[in-house]
């Protein structure tokens, strides 16, 4: 998963369109537009076809944590599935994979009063002891906090009280709280999930040990439970929870980066890519995290074919392994294709749901910038002509440094993080309609880019 525009993004870009496209137009967007509003008329046309497709996915394959059979399964599928579609070249590229198991949890409010409190171990989270951890709560709200109540943290569990202002700048607790816990003594951490909005939800995500101090236990509560024993605390009551956990971590397992082609008429050898990641966390379905970003582009590519359209170049969709928890997928798929990373003329990734689309984020020249614009602003009539000022994501970034252009999809993101690690990302959180516009936005970029008689320039 990566970052994304606000919805007021979003908003202004709609209010701007007919502006934006009148100030990029230029022989690039000239020479394409019919083709343009031919692929978003056909896009639009078939109202159901990506959402429909995504939904047999997810329904199939459940939750999808790197290391299970649940993936490989999935992967399976999706294999064959893009062999079925008429897709070139479909194949499983290998890459090893962390193996985090979750195993049973549990936590419990023992003091002031007994209650369950609704959880998730964080992503590389050790065990508790056999028969769990039961210490009074230290509530923090800040890491600065945590260093000014240090001496009172020996031998109880640290809760982070951290409200959301941003992922980035919030998910830093679910990353690193449990080190800095275990820095003043804690025995154990909570943080309090990341997300803007909950209905007693606990958000799961990937977390990291520094080596340098011991490893404790480390579990998302949900918001409002974390804001009660705030208030608890608050109010000079001793607050005490019981938390159990199984979490371990077995041996890095063999996993695939899923790969199918339409391959170009004049230019095979040259290549866009484009797709998102097909594991997800063991929550959910991973609809929009991120089935939906494989999906996409899939569709963008039966699109085409749909509408006899084979470009110069080679699209290629990849649905990349681990993301969520190593990134392994993307650095492999890196590895392997170093050698003709000077024949990748673009890199586009979908992870952030596939929500109604902005536009896009480009990492690249000036030059090759220029060009892109012009093909954004053949969106305008969807609101998608946003172009921002960076682009790319965690699978896609390790091309970067290769000298590989990078965009990445964005869309409002107003409700992603309602949803996002959790069990509600499931299919009834995904727009049909929203879904095809962005099967629009990504078919359009991709086949523009392919067709271009000259490759974008470096």
């Amino acid at each position: 998963m990566r970052l994304f525009r606000s919805s007021l993004v979003c908003l202004a870009t709609v209010l701007g369109a007919s502006t934006a496209a009148a100030q990029n137009a230029g022989p690039v967007a000239q020479q394409y537009r019919a083709v343009a509003d031919r692929i978003i008329d056909a896009a639009l046309a078939d109202s159901t076809a990506a959402w429909n497709r995504l939904a047999a996915f997810t329904d199939y394959s459940g939750s999808r944590l790197s290391g299970s059979p649940a993936l490989e399964r999935a992967i399976d599928w999706m294999l064959a599935e893009m062999k079925k579609s008429g897709l070139d070249n479909v194949r499983g590229e290998p890459a090893m994979v962390p193996h985090w198991v979750r195993g049973r949890e549990s936590a419990a409010l023992v003091q002031p009063r007994a209650a369950n409190l609704p959880m998730l171990g964080l992503g590389g989270s050790v065990a508790t002891p056999a028969g769990g951890i039961t210490a009074e709560v230290l509530v923090v709200n800040s890491f600065d906090d945590l260093t000014k109540h240090a001496a009172q943290a020996k031998g109880k569990i640290v809760l982070f009280d951290v409200a959301f202002t941003n992922y980035g700048a919030t998910v830093a607790y679910r990353g690193g709280g449990a080190s800095a816990a275990a820095r003043v003594g804690a025995v154990a951490a909570l943080v309090r999930s990341v997300t803007p909005y909950s209905m007693r939800t606990p958000h799961t995500g990937g977390m990291s040990y520094d080596t340098t101090v011991a490893k404790v236990p480390t579990a998302a509560i949900t918001v409002e439970d974390a804001m009660m024993i705030h208030r608890m605390t608050n109010r000079g009551e001793k607050v005490v929870v019981h938390l159990e956990m199984e979490a371990h971590t077995l041996p890095d397992a063999p996993s695939r980066n899923v790969v199918g082609e339409l391959k170009g008429r004049e230019a095979p050898d040259e290549v866009v890519v484009f797709g998102g990641h097909i594991d997800s966390w063991d929550v959910g379905q991973g609809a929009m995290d991120d089935g939906g970003g494989i999906v996409v582009a899939w569709e963008a590519i039966n699109l085409l074919k749909k509408l006899g359209l084979t470009p110069r170049r080679t699209i290629r969709v990849v649905g990349w392994t681990n993301e969520e928890n190593g990134s392994r997928g993307g650095r492999a798929y890196a590895a392997t294709h170093k050698a003709e990373a000077g024949k990748h003329v673009l890199a586009i990734e979908s992870d952030g749901g596939v929500f109604s689309p902005a536009g896009f984020g480009f990492t690249g020249s000036d030059s090759a910038r220029s060009i892109v614009r012009q093909v954004s602003s053949l969106l305008a009539r969807i609101h998608a002509d946003s172009l921002g000022a960076t682009g790319g994501g965690a699978d896609v970034g390790p091309l970067g440094p290769l000298g590989v252009p990078l965009m990445g999809l964005e869309v409002d993101d107003s409700r992603y993080f309602w949803f996002h690690h959790t069990e509600a990302d499931t299919m009834d959180k995904l727009s049909p309609a929203e879904m095809q516009r962005c099967v629009a936005v990504m078919a359009v970029m991709a086949y523009i880019v392919a067709e271009l008689p000259q490759r974008l320039p470096r």
